[in-house]
């Protein structure tokens, strides 16, 4: 089959779409912060009380409003923080309790973003008042100007990152004095100061803000300008390293916002770390919508094989089961379904262990043999083995079972693929049911994690051929905003996809999309097209909340005894493993 080459189209004469604040963190200069400082009687935020609150509220560099006052801690304060502070008992025998004050000055920071000099010091009392007064803390970000400045500064210029020394370094025109509103002032400006500072290293929004104050080795943090490209859409990137070789394929609903984030602290995995190391550009595709983008994902990891990604580098490698071709068809395990008719073949598996577990459930439901000979059709010569003994398999090898006879176990396990009958999985439950009745707990355990692998790769093998099978499906979901992300599916394989903003007619996108979309030419096997992986991608896709069918060339329906029906089984073995597994 040719390469995949997916079109993509936009609504006709649409307006380009602004990203909304939900897509792209607002800039630094449009944050609200409330700068506050506290005095207190001591060090303690458990056994110490709040004397003094300060605070300022800045966006953009001008003021917008200050909250000052004193507070009566409940107690004497100690004379050494009288000296340091000016703050006397007389002068606190009028002021208002914490309990008076703190709804205020929680209502003057709503919605801000609190910064401190030491956070840890001013934020943990606060935090303490109000457990003591059963108030919610409001959770509001956080920003300590002592780490931001340990991060903006060098040694050399800051050997020390007090308040009053980064106030010198800043020239600010207010000097601290151990009064809150003072310091909270002083603050501002070194805020400010820190903040014209980080702008040149590539610190715009608050994530990058509250990021720059942690511990991110400087060659990967300096290489913050490769997602200064990258457009706030939804896509695919490419780390591309030495000899322009793809180290790593990602895809994101925010294209510049989540590979910055490689170059930040919120980014943990030491391999991850060394890829970004070796990076030397991010290339990217700009994709209509989610899907688009993480098909698209899925088909460049397996083109690159990108050696830092782990998942998709094969997406079709998975395990079937298959009934060959012969007089007397067994149970094969295979790594593709190859030619075999959808009709043998039940997948596919995530591993060859859950492909053997839904072989052992067939073979205990349906006596078809295990032996691996090739059997005459007329006048076989083999000799029955023990199972045949045990009436567990009708000896065809022998001559005992005729062909036609054995034929009859095998429309069982075709019945039960294609959906007509569950009434092997219905003899394997009650068979499970005695073993339980008469305390065979053992092995009523393996048989229920057995039928519980074969009826998922029955539900799952159903489901995708049942959309594999439709030569063409049109698919519209709703984007959140009113209007359509859309998608044209052949043969279970994403071809299309396009979006219709609110206001205009999606229909003459769908035309565009379906006139532009990759040719398919279906092959053979239970899944024609595409990998089982991006037909359960789309899929899973299909299945979200605001999906609307759009176009289908035939109907897209379940058989009427498919394995869905078995689904509560398969949430009830999975809760019984995991009591067991937790008990022991």
């Amino acid at each position: 089959m040719a390469p995949a080459r997916t079109s993509r189209a936009g609504a006709v004469g649409a307006p380009p779409v602004q990203p909304s604040f939900a897509d792209l963190d607002p800039p630094l200069r449009e944050t609200t912060f409330v700068v506050v400082d506290l005095e207190t009687t001591g060090g303690s935020a458990e056994t110490d009380a709040i004397t003094e609150i300060g605070a300022v509220k800045v966006r953009g560099g001008a003021v917008l409003g200050e909250f000052a006052t004193l507070v009566d801690p409940g107690r004497s304060v100690p004379p050494q923080i009288t000296m340091l502070t000016g703050i006397s008992d007389a002068m606190l025998l009028d002021a208002p309790r914490i309990e008076q004050v703190l709804p205020a000055f929680l209502e003057f920071a709503r919605g801000a973003v609190l910064v401190a000099h030491n956070a840890r010091f001013d934020v943990g009392f606060l935090k303490a008042a109000c457990r003591r007064m059963q108030v919610p803390w409001p959770a509001a970000p956080v920003v300590d100007t002592v780490r931001v400045a340990r991060a903006a500064l060098s040694k050399a210029e800051a050997p020390s990152v007090k308040l009053s020394a980064l106030a010198r370094i800043f020239a600010s025109t207010v000097q601290p004095d151990h009064r809150a509103l003072t310091d909270a002032r002083a603050t501002v400006q070194v805020l400010h100061g820190l903040l014209e500072r980080l702008g040149s290293l590539g610190v715009h929004t608050l994530p990058e803000l509250q990021d720059a104050s942690r511990d991110v080795d400087p060659a990967r943090r300096r290489k913050h300008t490769l997602a200064d490209h990258l457009p706030a859409a939804p896509g695919v990137y490419l780390f591309r390293g030495p000899g322009d070789q793809v180290l790593y394929v990602g895809t994101s609903g925010n294209l510049r916002h989540r590979v910055r984030s490689y170059f930040s602290a919120a980014e943990q995995r030491d391999r991850i770390k060394r890829m970004v190391l070796l990076a030397e550009r991010v290339d990217h595709v700009q994709c209509a919508h989610a899907l688009e983008a993480e098909v698209r994902e899925q088909r460049l990891i397996a083109a690159h094989q990108p050696p830092y990604n782990r998942r998709s580098r094969a997406p079709d490698k998975a395990s079937w089961i298959v009934l060959t071709d012969e007089a007397f068809p067994r149970l094969s395990i295979v790594s593709r379904p190859g030619r075999h008719p959808p009709e043998h073949c039940l997948g596919p598996f995530s591993s060859r262990v859950r492909a053997q577990a839904a072989v052992e459930a067939l073979q205990d439901a349906v006596p078809v043999r295990r032996c691996t000979i090739r059997i005459r059709r007329v006048a076989p010569q083999g000799t029955a083995c023990a199972l045949a003994e045990l009436g567990r398999c009708g000896a065809p090898c022998s001559g005992r079972e005729p062909v036609d006879d054995y034929a009859a176990h095998v429309a069982r396990i075709r019945a039960l693929i294609r959906g007509e009958s569950d009434e092997v999985l219905q003899t394997l439950l009650d068979r499970l049911t005695v073993l339980a009745a008469s305390g065979r707990f053992d092995r009523a355990a393996a048989l229920r994690d057995r039928l519980s692998a074969l009826v998922e790769a029955v539900d799952r093998g159903q489901r995708l051929r049942d959309l594999a099978g439709i030569a063409e499906l049109v698919v519209a979901q709703a984007d959140g905003s009113g209007g359509w992300h859309l998608a044209v599916v052949r043969h279970g394989r994403f071809v299309a996809g396009g979006s219709a903003p609110r206001g205009i007619d999606p229909m003459p996108v769908v035309d565009l999309l379906v006139a532009s979309a990759e040719t398919v030419l279906p092959g053979t096997g239970p899944l024609p097209a595409a990998s089982a992986e991006e037909t359960g991608t789309v899929l899973r896709w299909m299945a979200r909340p605001g999906t609307r069918l759009v176009r289908t060339s035939a109907p897209w329906s379940t058989p009427r005894f498919a394995a869905a029906r078995w689904r509560s089984y398969v949430e009830a073995a999975g809760l019984a493993r995991r009591q067991l597994l937790d008990h022991w």
